[in-house]
């Protein structure tokens, strides 16, 4: 009996050592659940390095890049539009889409240099769809079309689609005194003038206690202040500036419309929305017709029973749009955003029922 007793005690474990052992496995347990957090944390430290390294890396070669970007031959690049593919003569279609200012400013003067630069190109066709917009901008346009004419001999035709207005009409005088403007029978142009968009908020600051007071060398450094009316003196002042950009405007259809003299161009020039067959009984485009009917047009007078008609895209790659993400991050940039808002811009821009107050009477 003693011996079987000594023999269960010898093989039962005590609970000491079940305790023991327990302890044992929590504590292995443990370790593996440290080991397993500790390289948790390892690859959100590596992945966090990454993504610094990876900044890092755009920031130093974002320099580098931009060089490249000038220096690789880049700019807008030529794809076929229609006609005949293996025909020598070209046909350049130039399209101005959207609201004249940067970057499509730019981007529409690089497609003139490509086509001024390129001997096999006999003519142009601007096909617009802009509601125009800023002066400026419309003006270097117009001056690189003037150019290209001169330069080349070649014609220009314009092709209005949706809309032609203001800036938009402004451009299509680029075609010259003998250039044919189309317009589709569902065209709007005209709005012929010049505005500078204002908000007048002076009296709203008035009722909830807002006070403006910049510090300014003289009178009219804070001409245009929202939280001020316009003074007699702001009005005379931007009237000048206003009337200068009408009277360029005005200007621009008398030398390019043979058929209208400087008058009848005035009486027109009220920012009024012309539909395509208002225009055409005013003179201010030849004849209602699609894209296709301008090529032919261009064609006839060009003499040419085949034409391979090309157009040109500029589209920002990939790296062009992450790095613009970037920028839009940054502080700066967006001061700098922040403060463009407050800048005077005269435009030749149709704008109707958009603004408070957007005229100076």
């Amino acid at each position: 009996m003693v011996s079987e007793e000594r023999s269960e005690n010898e093989t039962t474990p005590s609970r000491e050592s079940m305790e023991a052992s327990e302890g044992s496995v929590v504590h292995a347990e443990v370790a593996q659940r440290r080991g397993q957090t500790g390289s948790l944390r390892l690859w959100r430290v590596i992945r966090w390095v990454a993504v610094v390294l990876l900044l890092a890396s755009l920031g130093v070669n974002w320099g580098q890049y931009r060089l490249w970007q000038v220096t690789r031959g880049g700019g807008p690049r030529e794809v076929f539009h229609s006609g005949d593919d293996g025909a020598t003569a070209k046909l350049a279609v130039i399209p101005i889409e959207g609201v004249i200012m940067p970057p499509l400013t730019d981007q529409v003067i690089s497609m003139i240099d490509l086509v001024q630069e390129d001997e096999s190109v006999r003519g142009v066709v601007l096909a617009i769809d802009s509601p125009g917009g800023l002066v400026a901008d419309s003006h270097q346009i117009y001056h690189r079309l003037e150019k290209y004419r001169a330069k080349t001999g070649n014609p220009v035709t314009v092709s209005m689609s949706r809309i032609a207005t203001s800036g938009g009409l402004y451009v299509a005088m680029g075609s010259g005194p003998t250039g044919r403007v189309f317009a589709e029978p569902t065209t709007w142009t005209g709005s012929i003038g010049v505005i500078i968009p204002r908000y007048d908020v002076s009296a709203l600051s008035d009722r909830f206690g807002v006070r403006v007071d910049p510090l300014k060398t003289g009178p009219l450094k804070d001409s245009l202040n929202p939280f001020r009316p316009l003074s007699d003196q702001d009005r005379t002042v931007w009237k000048a500036i206003l009337d200068d950009a009408f009277a360029r405007f005005i200007g621009v259809i008398v030398e390019n419309r043979s058929g209208l003299d400087e008058n009848r161009v005035r009486e027109l020039a009220t920012g009024q929305i012309y539909t395509a067959n208002q225009a055409l009984e005013h003179g201010l485009v030849d004849e209602i017709g699609y894209q296709e009917d301008a090529i032919e047009s261009l064609k006839s007078v060009l003499k040419l029973s085949r034409a391979r008609v090309v157009t040109y895209r500029a589209r920002p790659g990939w790296i062009d749009l992450l790095l613009d993400q970037i920028e839009s991050r940054d502080p700066e940039r967006q001061l700098a955003k922040w403060l463009e808002t407050g800048v005077p811009r005269a435009m030749y821009l149709s704008s109707w029922g958009t603004l408070p107050r957007t005229s100076l009477e």
